[in-house]
């Protein structure tokens, strides 16, 4: 069992987050991975699709887009007006909407639910969930839980994460 430093919360073994308050419960230095081999899992690219209602997602009927400006990855925004953004963690049961994990969220300091994106009309805003690390538009910090208007070629930071906001005509 560990106990929480922060809630005095008892996780079970292995816990990296506290169930209860969500804190850090072993520092990122005593963090190890472990390599894996790739000749287990099968491409996915080389499947057929098992029926005939597959269609891939090419973002052509989205209203916007969030553009990765580490990796250079974009990431479509469907017909959706609300999209929450953060990181999954393992044995949590908090979802966000956008798993933003695959691209280093973690590490840049991303908060498991950090903040919102939706389309109001012909508006589109922003809001900082509270995040531990804040929430930047164009190098100025908002205000948690106060919705920023954006504009197209913003630029975000979820703690160091960037992304540029690409959005077509709403």
């Amino acid at each position: 069992m560990i106990i929480c430093s922060n809630c005095k919360h008892t996780n079970m073994a292995g816990a990296m987050f506290c169930s209860e308050c969500g804190a850090q419960l072993i520092g990122k230095d005593t963090l190890t991975t472990q390599n894996i081999t790739t000749e287990q899992f099968e491409n996915v690219h080389d499947r057929t699709p098992r029926d005939d209602t597959y269609q891939p997602f090419d973002g052509s009927d989205a209203w916007g887009s969030l553009h990765l400006l580490d990796t250079g990855q974009v990431l479509p925004l469907s017909t959706r007006n609300e999209f929450t953004m953060g990181r999954v963690s393992e044995g949590q049961p908090i979802m966000p909407d956008i798993d933003l994990s695959p691209y280093q969220a973690y590490a840049a300091g991303v908060s498991r639910l950090h903040a919102v994106i939706k389309r109001d009309g012909r508006r589109i805003v922003f809001i900082d969930l509270g995040s531990a690390n804040g929430t930047y538009i164009n190098g100025k910090r908002l205000v948690p839980n106060v919705e920023q208007v954006l504009n197209h070629g913003d630029i975000v930071a979820l703690g160091k994460l960037k992304l540029q906001i690409l959005l077509k005509n709403v």
